[in-house]
């Protein structure tokens, strides 16, 4: 048996899908979860083969969460399914070691045969996405992308600064660099195109 934890943080997508899955006889889910945290606490204890996530998640992002059970060395393998079909959405899920990344209209049987080719050591990628992830590359760096989503919360220089132990003269050189490169007019701007993007 192929087993499943599942985190989705709406009720009704979470039971459907647990429901979807329960039909197939060689998968079977062990959890379900609406929040990240509660998800990477399960997926330590549990230890489930695979762990489908959404990306937009109280406590902790799905893409989060998979960086995190990788950064702990949990065995579980994650597929991130999603509404965003975003191909900066989907560089950053590989990036944070997501196995899968499929969008929520794919139909159940796919769904399944992605969990079991996954769970058998492949991949499993949108493959529209997945052409347009590599010709649509993320110009922004690690620490711009933190400094342009914390201008993006409405947060001053100052204590976005503070937050990451910056100076407020090296935020403000992040912050002009993240716009230069986006082409924006400025930082609300700049985050809005990196969200459109996925990269934010």
């Amino acid at each position: 048996m192929i087993r499943v934890l599942i985190a989705e943080d709406q009720a009704m997508v979470l039971g459907a899908l647990a429901a979807l899955l329960a039909i197939e006889t060689d998968i079977q889910v062990v959890g379900q979860v609406r929040d990240g945290r509660s998800a990477l606490g399960e997926a330590l204890t549990i230890r489930p083969d695979i762990v489908l996530t959404d990306i937009e998640m109280p406590e902790m992002s799905g893409l989060e969460l998979a960086a995190e059970l990788k950064r702990l060395g949990a065995p579980g393998r994650v597929i991130i399914l999603t509404t965003f079909g975003r191909p900066g959405f989907l560089r950053r899920a590989l990036d944070a070691n997501a196995a899968g990344y499929l969008l929520k209209d794919t139909p159940s049987d796919r769904l399944a045969d992605a969990i079991r080719r996954v769970h058998a050591g492949g991949r499993a990628i949108d493959p529209e996405l997945a052409a347009d992830a590599w010709t649509d590359a993320d110009p922004l760096t690690d620490r711009e992308r933190q400094v342009l989503r914390l201008a993006a919360d409405g947060q001053s220089g100052p204590s976005i600064a503070a937050a990451l132990h910056l100076s407020e003269g090296t935020v403000r050189n992040y912050l002009s660099e993240a716009i230069s490169k986006l082409g924006a007019e400025n930082r609300v701007d700049a985050a809005r195109l990196a969200r459109i993007k996925g990269w934010l």
